[in-house]
């Protein structure tokens, strides 16, 4: 879930119509076809998609997708026909912009199938999201109209049929055996019983209708405000209700005992799937493993230099236990935490000019984290219009993190980078609504590191909170991989998290489970941060005194969300063109 990349043409079209003209033609002929085949498919697509935290919406819809096996199967089956035609264009006729759209939408279909083939549907619930809690997100905003509360009604009412066919899939998966750990559920029905014990006005499902706009009648707030709780007494309650006693009376009794994705039906190949699906690349689980040690070593050695640096007399366990427990580094408040997030944004916003040619015109809010989902949720969490932060758990979140923490969700990452995707009206409709986790969280990752040369870090134990948030993302490769085909337990994995890291316990616990639960997503992020370092070493050292920071990172972001290997190349487009901004005439 950034701007156009623009190819300099002229003379290559000019010698075309000149010699070939025949081709020219040919090549718009393929462009047709393709531009009205995505085209037609992604309008398609819409009608299928959820809402969650990552989505782009420009209105409130009046239904959730149909999830039934049959539609599924026919989902499945309108991709293949698809992929079927994408075979049949030849990319050597596409202009330069297509040939990249093609690139980009074969990865797409081809995630999308195997989500369907591999039957992740049958668990529609990891890490801290699920198929019920995800819906809260629905409730921050974009309501400004009637007609949008009265699609949100509708939408509400239809929660019994999505949520009842949703049930049906995982009762599939139980019978197979794929299903989720136990570990990982323990306490999961809470999100759905929080939501049931709302009667009312109380229900996190009314909000919307707490913040009505003022141009709206009086009277037509009332009737909205009445339909509005009858829909959360008659549809949303009993639907929670029915999740969190089938999450109690059969799932969860019913999970897994082992961790790995590797014990699972067709175990492998799932894994290598989710494998190929978060990191867009063909790598093996033994090959990540490997990559994670060698970065986790690498990382240590910058953190002792650290620990030198403020003159710590004492192991790195010993000094990550005193970073973890000194009252120094932690507030009393809630508030005080978020007035500290939006203090750092803030400070992000005086360096922007400085690093990126091409600001969004989205702005975000900085909010807390929802009360019946913080306990199980991360540190926090970014996207348009929203930087959540975590304020559950005060003396769990350190503020030598927060500053790594906040440009990774906030600017100049999620908050940033999917914004400026979704407002490229140069690019493709399924290119700008679109999220690949290796290109977004390694873009995020990255956007962490650019803080040290930004001057964003101002003591040494900020650098240390940012160099143990890398480390923490170079041993997700470590711990996910060892978790799911090497078979290390919870301990296991909690332990070389704790020994390399500066995370609290409680995100320590936290963050292992959402790994447990949630096989492969956690690898996109360090791959992705080390192919976009690595495009700007290599652009760095090409260009010389060309290179321009300003012109590398507008190149990146106009790209949206692309498979790495995408990125790679127009990086070799960025050298070749000498080091161009994208924007640039």
């Amino acid at each position: 879930m950034p701007s156009k990349p623009v190819f300099p043409r002229m003379l290559l079209l000019a010698s075309i119509l000149a010699i070939q003209p025949v081709s020219y033609v040919m090549a718009s002929s393929a462009d047709q076809t393709f531009e009205k085949l995505y085209q037609t498919e992604w309008k398609w697509r819409q009608d299928q998609n959820s809402v969650d935290e990552d989505s782009v919406i420009a209105s409130v819809p009046s239904a959730l997708p149909n999830v039934s096996l049959s539609k599924l199967q026919a989902n499945l089956t309108y991709w293949q026909n698809v992929q079927q035609n994408l075979s049949k264009i030849d990319p050597s006729k596409l202009s330069d912009d297509n040939a990249m759209n093609l690139l980009v939408y074969q990865q797409q279909i081809a995630s999308l199938m195997s989500d369907i083939t591999n039957k992740v549907y049958e668990r529609p619930l990891s890490g801290d999201t699920s198929f019920w809690g995800d819906l809260t997100y629905m409730t921050d905003d974009g309501f400004h109209t009637e007609q949008d509360y009265r699609n949100y009604v509708k939408w509400l009412s239809d929660m019994p049929r999505y949520f009842s066919q949703n049930i049906d899939n995982m009762r599939v998966g139980m019978k197979r055996g794929f299903v989720l750990p136990k570990i990982s559920l323990q306490g999961r029905d809470a999100t759905a019983a929080s939501v049931v014990d709302a009667k009312g006005d109380s229900n996190i499902f009314f909000r919307p209708f707490t913040k009505m706009p003022s141009n709206l009648p009086e009277k037509v707030q009332a009737e909205l405000k009445q339909a509005g709780l009858k829909a959360i007494e008659q549809a949303v309650i009993p639907a929670h209700k029915q999740v969190m006693d089938f999450l109690r009376n059969e799932y969860i009794p019913n999970a897994a005992d082992s961790l790995a994705a590797y014990d699972l039906p067709n175990g492998k190949a799932f894994y290598q799937s989710q494998i190929k699906k978060y990191t867009t690349l063909d790598l093996t689980a033994e090959e990540i493993h490997q990559i994670g040690l060698d970065e986790v070593a690498s990382i240590k050695q910058r953190m002792f230099d650290v620990m030198k640096q403020v003159k710590f007399d004492g192991s790195l366990k010993e000094f990550l236990d005193f970073l973890r427990t000194d009252p120094q580094f932690y507030v009393k408040t809630p508030q005080a935490l978020l007035d500290r997030a939006a203090w750092i944004a803030k400070e992000f916003d005086a360096k922007a000019a400085q690093y990126f040619g091409r600001l969004p015109r989205s702005r975000f809010a900085v909010i807390p984290v929802p009360d019946d989902i913080a306990p199980y949720y991360t540190a926090g969490r970014g996207g348009p219009g929203v930087y959540l932060v975590n304020t559950y758990n005060l003396p769990a979140r350190p503020l030598y993190s927060l500053p790594a923490l906040t440009l990774h969700e906030s600017a100049p990452g999620h908050a940033f980078q999917m914004p400026l995707a979704a407002e490229n009206k140069a690019l493709p409709e399924f290119r700008r609504n679109y999220y690949i986790s290796a290109f977004g969280e390694g873009w995020a990752l990255y956007s962490e590191k650019l803080g040290e040369e930004m001057g964003m870090y101002h003591t040494p134990y900020e650098v240390f909170g940012m160099l143990s948030y890398q480390m923490w993302r170079a041993a997700r490769l470590v711990v996910d991989t060892g978790i799911h085909a090497k078979h290390w337990t919870r301990k296991q994995a909690q332990d070389f998290m704790l020994d390399n890291t500066a995370l609290s316990t409680h995100e320590v616990t936290t963050e292992v489970d959402r790994y447990i639960a949630w096989p492969g997503q956690a690898l996109s992020y360090y791959l992705g941060e080390m192919d976009i370092v690595k495009n700007r070493q290599k652009a760095e050292q090409a260009l010389g005194e060309k290179f321009d920071i300003r012109a590398f990172h507008d190149t990146v972001l106009q790209l949206g969300s692309v498979p790495l290997s995408v990125l790679d190349a127009r990086i070799d487009k960025f050298i070749a063109d000498g080091g161009k901004s994208p924007y640039q005439d």
